[in-house]
C-alpha cells in the first residue's frame, strides 16, 4: 500500500499558477502612468520627438516679415476678386432690373392681345361674306372691313413685337445666369484669398507673441517696417504737401502728398480704403481720391493708372512700387521718403524708399 505524503502534497499545490486578479483602479492607472512615462522616455532616445524650436528675435523678424509680404500679396489678390466681384454684382443687378421692366412691357402687350382676340372671337361668329350681304349700309361696312384689315396688321405688328421682347427677356436671363455663375466663382476666390491672409496674419502674431515687449518693439519698429512718424510730425513736413507747391508736378498730386500725411498713425487693416485705416493700395487710392483721381484698387493696376517714370526722375505724389510681384505700393513726397502702410505691426508711416527692392513707378497725370 502506498502513502502520499501530505507536506508533498502542499507543496505541490503551492507550485501551481494561481489566476490573475483585475487590476484595480488605483493600480491601473499607476501602471498607465508608467506606460507613458517609458513610452516618452523611449521617444526621447529614438529621437522621434520634437519640441518647437525656439527662434531668435532676429529669426522672427524675418519670418514675419515674410509672412506680411506674403500675406500683403494675397491681400491685392483679394482686393483684385473683391473688385471683380462687385462689378459682377452691378452688371448682375442691371440684368436684372432690364429684365423686369422688359417682363412688364411684355405683360401689357399680352394682355392687349388678349383683348383683341378676344374681340374677333365673338365677332368671327358670321362670315364676312354674309356680314356684307346682311349688312344694311355696305358702303360702311366695306370702310369698316379696311380698318379691321388695317388694324390686323397692327395686331401682326403687335405679335411680332411680343415675339422679340420674349427672345430679348431669354436672353437677358441667360445673360445673368452666366454672370450669377461667374459672381460665384469671384466669391469662392475671395474666400480663399481670405484664408491665405488670415491664416498668414495669424502665424506673425503667434510669432510676435512669443518675443517680449522689448523684443517685439525692435521686430516691428526697425529694418522692413521702417521708422514710425505719427500725426505730430507736422514739422517734418515740406511745403510740397499744400495743394499747388511747386514742389509736386501738379496741384492734385501735391493735395494727394496732403492727404497722405494727414493720415500717418492711421492703422493698417488688409482690404481697407479710409478714411481711418487702410491697406497699401487703399492708402494711395484715398490719397488721389481726395484729389479728384480715381485709381484703381490693386497695386498691379495701379502700376498702370499712368505714365512710368524711373527711380532717378521721381517727384512727390508718385507711386512707388515694390518687389517682383508688385505687391507694394507707397506715395513719394520727396527727398527718398514715402508714406505707406506697411503692415498689421506698423501704422501709416514714413519711410525711405531704399528699404525695399523697387520695382517701379507711376506718374498720375
Amino acid at each position: 500500500m502506498r502513502v502520499v505524503r501530505k507536506d508533498v502534497t502542499v507543496q505541490v499545490a503551492a507550485h501551481r499558477k494561481r489566476p490573475q486578479r483585475p487590476l484595480s483602479g488605483h493600480t491601473a492607472r499607476t501602471a498607465a502612468t508608467l506606460a507613458l512615462a517609458g513610452a516618452a522616455t523611449a521617444t526621447a532616445f529614438d529621437g522621434t520627438g520634437h519640441a518647437e524650436p525656439q527662434l531668435t528675435p532676429a529669426q522672427v523678424k524675418a519670418r514675419v516679415e515674410t509672412l506680411y509680404r506674403e500675406a500683403e500679396a494675397a491681400t491685392e489678390k483679394y482686393n483684385g476678386a473683391k473688385e471683380e466681384a462687385d462689378a459682377g454684382q452691378r452688371r448682375l443687378s442691371a440684368l436684372q432690373d432690364e429684365t423686369a421692366r422688359k417682363q412688364t412691357r411684355l405683360n401689357a402687350a399680352r394682355e392687349a392681345l388678349g383683348s383683341i382676340a378676344a374681340a374677333q372671337y365673338r365677332d368671327d361668329g358670321i362670315a364676312p361674306a354674309w356680314q356684307l350681304a346682311l349688312s344694311s349700309d355696305p358702303d360702311r361696312y366695306l370702310d369698316g372691313a379696311a380698318l379691321a384689315e388695317r388694324a390686323g396688321d397692327r395686331q401682326a405688328a403687335a405679335v411680332s413685337r411680343v415675339r422679340q421682347q420674349l427672345r430679348e427677356i431669354e436672353r437677358l436671363r441667360g445673360a445673368a445666369r452666366v454672370e450669377v455663375a461667374s459672381l460665384r466663382s469671384r466669391q469662392a476666390e475671395l474666400r480663399r484669398q481670405k484664408r491665405t491672409v488670415t491664416g498668414k496674419l495669424d502665424e506673425a502674431r503667434r510669432l510676435l507673441a512669443r518675443l517680449t515687449a522689448p523684443q517685439r518693439s525692435e521686430v516691428t519698429g526697425a529694418g522692413g517696417t521702417g521708422a514710425r512718424v505719427s500725426r505730430s510730425a507736422a514739422g517734418a513736413r515740406q511745403p510740397l504737401v499744400r495743394p499747388g507747391s511747386t514742389a509736386a508736378p501738379t496741384s492734385r498730386a501735391a493735395a494727394a502728398v496732403a492727404y497722405a500725411y494727414s493720415k500717418l498713425g492711421s492703422p493698417y487693416v488688409w482690404g481697407a480704403t479710409g478714411p481711418h485705416a487702410f491697406d497699401c493700395s487703399g492708402l494711395v487710392q484715398a490719397a488721389y481720391r481726395s484729389a479728384g483721381i480715381s485709381l484703381p484698387r490693386t497695386t498691379y493696376a495701379q502700376i498702370n493708372a499712368g505714365r512710368r517714370v524711373s527711380r532717378s526722375e521721381l517727384q512727390p505724389g508718385d507711386l512707388v512700387f515694390f518687389y517682383s510681384g508688385i505687391s507694394h505700393v507707397g506715395l513719394y513726397v520727396g527727398n527718398g521718403q514715402m508714406i505707406h502702410a506697411p503692415n498689421p505691426s506698423a501704422p501709416v508711416r514714413l519711410a525711405p524708399i531704399d528699404q525695399m527692392p523697387f520695382a517701379g513707378a507711376t506718374r498720375v497725370e
